[in-house]
C-alpha cells in the first residue's frame, strides 16, 4: 500500500511539472551555449598558436579543460533529449560533442549512464558504483582484503588526485568499447570523430609546442576535464544511502532520497552544468537546464507532502560529506551512512 502511495504522488507531481510548462524545450538557450562553448574551445586554439612556447600555455590547457566539460554537460542534455523535440537531432548533437569535442564515444556513456539513472546507487546495477579502485559501498568493502583494504582506510585523502585521472579513464574505456565492443551503434561514426578530434588536437600542440611541453599541456587538459565531469557524480551521489544487491525501492524514493543536490550559486551553476539539480533531473531528465530552479520548488513540496527526505548542501558541506564517506566506508564502518529505507526493505 505505502508503494502504491509513492507512485500515485509521482504521477501527481508528474502531471503538475507538465501542467507548468517546466518540459518545454529552450532552444533559445542551447543554440546560444552550444555556439558560445564552441566558439570559446576555438579562441582558446587560436591562442595556443599566438602565445607559442611558454609555460603559460598550461593556463589554456586548464581553460580547455574547462570548456570541454561545458561541452561534456551539454552533451549530456542533448542525450537526455532535453534540446531538440527531434530524437535523431539530439543523439547525433550529443554524437559530435562527446566524439568531435571530447574525444569520447557517446555509444559507451548512454549504455552506462542509462543504468545509472535506472539505478542510482544500487550495487550490482549502477556502473558508476561498481569501482576496482575505489570503496563505494558497504559490500564492496567486505570484500576487500589485503593490501586493497589498507588502502581503502584513506581512500578520501587520495581521491582527488584520482579524479584529476577520470579524464584519461573516459579516453580509454571509450576507445576500448568502440574497437572491442559488440553491438555499439554508429561505431565508425564515432571512431571517425574521434580520430579527427585527437588528431586535429595533437597537430596544433606539436606543430607550437615542444614535446615536453605538448605532454604537460595534454595532462593538464585531461586532468581539469576529468575532475570536472567526475566531480560532478562524486558530489550528487557518493556519500548518499546505497542499495544492495536484490532490494527493491520505488521510483520516486530511489531517484530522491539516493541523490544530493548541490546549493545553487553562480560558481556552483557554471561548474556543474545544471546538475546541482541532481534529485530534479533523476526525477525528470528530459526537464532543460533553465527549468529546473522552478522543478525544484515543486519537487519540494512534494517530498516534503510525503516524507520522503531529500538532501540539499553547500559545496563545501557535499566534499566534506564524500571525502568522510569514502574514508568511513573504507574502514568497513557502515553505521553512519545506512540507510533506515533500504533497511526496512532488506528486514
Amino acid at each position: 500500500m505505502a508503494a502504491n502511495m509513492y507512485v500515485e504522488a509521482y504521477l501527481q507531481l508528474s502531471r503538475a511539472v507538465h501542467e507548468a510548462g517546466l518540459i518545454r524545450r529552450r532552444y533559445g538557450f542551447y543554440w546560444a551555449m552550444i555556439i558560445g562553448w564552441v566558439l570559446t574551445l576555438a579562441g582558446l586554439s587560436a591562442a595556443v598558436v599566438l602565445l607559442g612556447e611558454t609555460w603559460y600555455q598550461m593556463g589554456i590547457a586548464a581553460l580547455i579543460g574547462v570548456s570541454m566539460a561545458q561541452l561534456g554537460f551539454l552533451a549530456h542534455e542533448a542525450a537526455h533529449r532535453e534540446v531538440f523535440a527531434s530524437r535523431a537531432w539530439n543523439e547525433w548533437t550529443a554524437r559530435i560533442l562527446s566524439g568531435l569535442f571530447m574525444g569520447l564515444s557517446y555509444g559507451w556513456w548512454m549504455a552506462k549512464h542509462n543504468s545509472h539513472h535506472a539505478h542510482p546507487n544500487h550495487e550490482g546495477k549502477d556502473p558508476d558504483v561498481d569501482s576496482t579502485v575505489l570503496v563505494l559501498t558497504p559490500d564492496a568493502s567486505d570484500r576487500r582484503t589485503g593490501i586493497g583494504a589498507k588502502l581503502a582506510r584513506h581512500q578520501g585523502i587520495y581521491f582527488i588526485p584520482l579524479l584529476c585521472l577520470e579524464g584519461l579513464h573516459l579516453h580509454v574505456v571509450s576507445l576500448r568499447t568502440l574497437l572491442a565492443a559488440p553491438g555499439v551503434a554508429h561505431r565508425f561514426s564515432e571512431i571517425a570523430l574521434i580520430v579527427i578530434r585527437h588528431t586535429a588536437y595533437l597537430t596544433l600542440l606539436w606543430a607550437v609546442l615542444p614535446a615536453g611541453m605538448v605532454l604537460v599541456f595534454v595532462g593538464v587538459q585531461v586532468a581539469v576535464f576529468g575532475l570536472l565531469l567526475g566531480g560532478v557524480f562524486a558530489l550528487n551521489h557518493i556519500g548518499m544511502p546505497t542499495v544492495p544487491s536484490g532490494v527493491h525501492v520505488d521510483f520516486l524514493r530511489r531517484q530522491v532520497h539516493l541523490s544530493r543536490n548541490i546549493k545553487d550559486g553562480p560558481m556552483v551553476r557554471f561548474l556543474m552544468g545544471g546538475l546541482q539539480y541532481q534529485i530534479e533531473h533523476h526525477l525528470f531528465p528530459v526537464a532543460p537546464r533553465p527549468s529546473l530552479p522552478a522543478l525544484q520548488k515543486l519537487v519540494r513540496e512534494y517530498c516534503s507532502r510525503y516524507d520522503v527526505p531529500y538532501t540539499e548542501k553547500t559545496l563545501r558541506d557535499a566534499s566534506a560529506t564524500v571525502v568522510a564517506y569514502l574514508n568511513q566506508v573504507g574502514a568497513k564502518n557502515r553505521d553512519p551512512y545506512a540507510c533506515p529505507l533500504v533497511q526496512r526493505y532488506r528486514g
